[in-house]
């Protein structure tokens, strides 16, 4: 059976938790903490990075090395595009999310509202909050313009881009990181997203010691 690895706040393993649930893969979920370098963990990836995924001897880590191998084994939900131009598409929509979006707002809210208060138990920098915040909404502009043309982030059909910006604009929103307000297009297609089971299962958890706002897992905001 599947064992993956994985954290509550990290938006790489909600991903990975994502496509997974909606290929119908079943798998065991096992929580650690990367920063404590657990021997497990360490042992499977030396990297100590969440998610790592395990079955028997076959050991897969990184996000999109792990939704890939299963969108070419399991042919339920394919994720990726029907032909070369959309699956491209995918992958670059994807990838924004999954770099830019992580390294601009995800990671520093997650430093600053996360890491300080349960693990080095320091004030946040008010800051980079800010900073973050403001990058957040240039994102959401930006999902904006894709979303007036699509039906879903990387074309007419649900898929990789989609998986890899709700994980991260989850945790940001769990983190109280993003102001929805002036966002129709994006709060439809975040709504749709909600309402989907497989998202409604990783909504549905929380981080002790962190309370996300009350509208977090409401499907109508």
């Amino acid at each position: 059976m599947w064992r993956l690895h994985q954290f509550t706040l990290c938006p790489f393993s909600r991903a990975v938790r994502f496509g997974l649930l909606e290929k119908g893969v079943v798998f065991e979920l096992v929580d650690c903490l990367p920063w404590e370098r657990g021997e497990t963990l360490t042992r499977l990836n030396p990297a100590a990075q969440t998610p790592v995924l395990e079955n028997g001897s076959l050991v897969l880590a990184d996000s999109t090395t792990i939704l890939e191998y299963f969108d070419e084994t399991v042919e339920k939900a394919p994720l990726v595009g029907a032909g070369a131009a959309e699956r491209a598409e995918a992958r670059r929509v994807a990838q924004w999310f999954r770099e830019k979006f992580y390294a601009e707002v995800t990671a520093p809210l997650m430093r600053e509202r996360m890491w300080k208060r349960l693990v080095v138990r320091d004030m946040p920098d008010g800051r980079v909050i800010r900073e973050a915040a403001r990058a957040c909404e240039a994102h959401l502009q930006y999902a904006e313009t894709l979303l007036m043309e699509r039906r879903w982030l990387a074309g007419p059909t649900f898929g990789l881009a989609d998986i890899h910006a709700a994980a991260q604009l989850s945790v940001a929103d769990y983190l109280a990181g993003v102001d929805w307000a002036g966002h129709g297009q994006v709060k439809q297609w975040y709504q749709a997203l909600k309402s989907r089971p497989a998202f409604r299962v990783i909504l549905g958890e929380r981080m002790e010691g962190i309370r996300p706002p009350a509208h977090y897992d409401d499907p109508d905001f």
